[in-house]
């Protein structure tokens, strides 16, 4: 499962039990995360958590990594069985975007912002199987 974990939302994408499609899930208020994964993974098998790791340019974390790193640590906590694997996510949101321009999506579905962030756990998730 991949978390693209937001100030306000959160982008989850999961893969096919092969590990070869990255699958958009759900976008869930930040506030509500914990709550959602805790009803998730009693219906489903998730074996590792895939969490963007913010970074800027210069390779120091980004100002977004201030509630990225606690979000990770209580990740850790709650589900100490769970594979946490983090990888860069800088280009993410960017990459997003312009998948859902040239998906041809209409104007309103282009602003959806959780719309982006659920596309961005896609492509996280996608990166890391690849």
């Amino acid at each position: 499962m991949a978390i693209d974990y937001g100030s306000k939302r959160v982008g989850l994408a999961v893969s096919d039990t092969q590990r070869i499609i990255a699958t958009a899930l759900t976008t869930v208020e930040t506030k509500k995360i914990f709550e959602f994964l805790d009803e998730y993974l009693k219906k489903e098998e998730v074996d590792e958590f895939i969490v963007g790791l913010a970074k800027q340019m210069n390779n120091t974390l980004s100002e977004s990594g201030v509630y990225i790193e606690p979000f990770v640590l209580e990740l850790a906590k709650k589900y100490p069985d769970k594979k946490i694997v983090r990888i860069d996510e800088r280009f993410t949101s960017k990459i997003a975007t312009r998948a859902i321009l040239e998906s041809g999506a209409k104007k309103k579905q282009r602003q959806n912002k959780a719309l982006v962030d659920t596309v961005s756990a896609v492509i996280l998730l996608q990166s890391y199987m690849n």
